[in-house]
């Protein structure tokens, strides 16, 4: 198993805990700028793999194996009342599960190009969305979509219709160090478990309906203007969903979907700003 990136003093329990959460499809890799600007403040910072992007898991995989493994995580790194939790794309889909699984695990939120499910609604059923997420409806397609996704290209093509304008050319060459052929049918698992049961962590089902619930503990839910995974404009109702004093929800200009990679130090502010009231 591939060990997690980590930043600053992570054995140092006098410093709070921060957990940093991939997506996809990307690596732990895509946090080398908040992770250090973190540490800086104070932090001890661990950015753990995903289960299935660094080996094949050998069992199905779910947002709910996600949350598991979140949570293990922080168990494993002796978090406490002032753990903080950071996740971007299913990272972040993980992280409502995690803090609705465990309501004391984490005491803040950050969720990155993600907002809670519900606040979707039907809005992903619109022409504009549906073209967006074509690739979820091609990762249906078992065995064409792992021959597709691995071809030189693919990664290269999906991010720049997620983040316009940004190189992801490093990121990239990072991720085809871990995903291959070997473990593609992993890391698209959860798409799959979405709609089809018979691709879903049974011993985790729980914790992927906790996916699906309202955060209950104080949220920040950052969008870029330039999504092109999501589509900002049908993030008009966030904020309803966000049930917990002191969440907020922003639509931040001049970003797409890897919002953390292409303005790394506004949105390190942001987030820093929100964890520091």
């Amino acid at each position: 198993m591939t060990q997690p990136l980590t930043f600053g003093d992570i054995a140092d329990t006098t410093r709070p805990l921060a957990v940093l959460v991939h997506g996809f499809p990307d690596t732990p890799h895509t946090w080398r700028h908040l992770g250090p600007d973190l540490a800086d403040r104070g932090y001890r910072v661990v950015a753990p793999w995903l289960p299935g992007y660094d080996a094949p898991v050998g069992k199905p995989v779910s947002v709910g194996t996600y949350v598991r493994h979140v949570l293990d995580v922080r168990a494993e790194h002796h978090g406490d009342e002032r753990a903080v939790l950071i996740g971007h794309d299913w990272g972040a889909n993980a992280g409502y599960g995690v803090v609705a699984t465990d309501r004391k695990a984490f005491s803040r939120f950050v969720a990155l190009a993600v907002p809670p499910a519900v606040a979707l609604a039907t809005g992903i059923f619109t022409y504009p969305q549906l073209k967006r997420s074509f690739y979820i409806w091609f990762i249906q397609q078992v065995g064409l979509a792992e021959a597709a996704l691995v071809q030189p290209g693919f990664w290269e093509s999906l991010w720049a219709d997620w983040s316009p304008g940004y190189d992801p050319t490093d990121d990239v060459a990072e991720l085809r160090k871990y995903v291959t052929a070997e473990n593609i049918s992993d890391v698209v698992g959860p798409y799959r478990a979405s709609f089809n049961p018979q691709f879903a962590d049974l011993d985790a089902t729980d914790e992927s309906v906790a996916s699906m619930q309202p955060p209950p503990v104080p949220t920040l839910c950052l969008h870029g203007a330039n999504d092109g995974a999501i589509g900002a404009e049908l993030l008009s109702d966030v904020a309803t969903h966000l049930p917990t004093a002191g969440s907020n929800f922003e639509i931040v200009d001049g970003v797409g979907h890897f919002l953390h990679l292409e303005q790394p130090t506004v949105i390190a502010s942001k987030i820093a700003d929100w964890l520091g009231r």
